[in-house]
């Protein structure tokens, strides 16, 4: 064999055996979803996975640890944001509400010095239990089941 005739064959070869790799390399997938953990407030919240749960069933949305640290929780149940906070009335009590305001969809802060959700968007306030107390909102947040088992928060949406 030939000295090109060798060399052009080790550069076939060497482009051959790095093609897996440069596919994997620009492959878009990937090995665990995300959400949009922008928190409510101005506290910073980590990336958490996205929690997958079919109707009446628990999910884990954050520790309790977490919950005390923050004051609240802001996770995706299935395709629902959901905010969950201990109620400053009975502290083992867990409140758990829709994140989205009724209004205009924006993502609710949760006020604990007043004790009450704000839409930072247009100004509407909601009560622990979801229903509004200042316009423009009209309807009620959605209430969910809430629950601590252990160190985990967890909340069903069903």
């Amino acid at each position: 064999m030939k000295r090109r005739s060798f060399l052009g064959w080790m550069g076939v070869g060497a482009i051959a055996s790095s093609l897996p790799v440069a596919i994997a390399a620009c492959s878009q997938t990937s090995e665990s979803g995300s959400t949009d953990n922008t928190s409510a407030g101005n506290a910073a919240a980590p990336p958490a996975p996205e929690t997958v749960a079919t109707a009446d069933e628990f999910v884990a949305v954050g520790s309790v640890a977490e919950l005390d640290q923050k004051g609240f929780l802001l996770n995706k149940v299935a395709d629902t944001e959901v905010i969950v906070v201990r109620n400053p009335q009975s502290t083992e009590t867990l409140v758990a509400l829709n994140a989205s305001c009724t209004h205009n969809g924006c993502k609710v802060e949760w006020k604990g010095e007043a004790s009450e959700f704000s839409c930072p968007c247009h100004g509407a306030k909601f009560a622990l239990d979801g229903e509004v107390t200042n316009a423009p909102a009209t309807e009620p947040l959605a209430t969910y089941s809430a629950k601590i088992e252990g160190t985990q928060v967890l909340v069903s949406v069903g």
